[in-house]
């Protein structure tokens, strides 16, 4: 037979920050803190590296604003969409072009037909 299936949990990620300062800081057993959140070891694990890891971002920020690298990212992004508005704009532009040569050869024959 098999094992019930538990819900999974969605914690925020103060609450995940939480749980990991609990284990570093107040220096919480990982067992006791898996028991009281319903946790595996491995998960607050990889909290405790995904922090170390990202946690300099932290001190790159500068008064609300992103870091250079991440600024650096949003106009790399910016420029790209830019690039595609312009190929898109590009396109409109020559699709009218052809509209209006259609328009104006569908006058003209109908004008030498006499049905204008």
């Amino acid at each position: 037979m098999s094992q019930p299936t538990q819900k999974r949990k969605r914690l925020s990620g103060s609450e995940k920050l939480a749980i990991v300062r609990r284990y570093l800081v107040d220096r919480t057993p990982i067992s006791d803190l898996c028991d009281e959140h319903g946790l595996q070891p491995s998960q607050i694990y990889r909290w405790q590296a995904a922090i170390f890891e990202h946690g300099s971002d932290v001190f790159d920020m500068k008064k609300g604003r992103h870091s250079k690298a991440a600024e650096t990212v949003k106009d790399a992004k910016i420029a790209r969409l830019e690039a595609v508005v312009a190929q898109k704009e590009a396109k409109i532009v020559q699709k009218n072009e052809v509209i209006s040569e259609l328009m104006e050869e569908n006058v003209l024959a109908k004008k030498a037909s006499g049905a204008l």
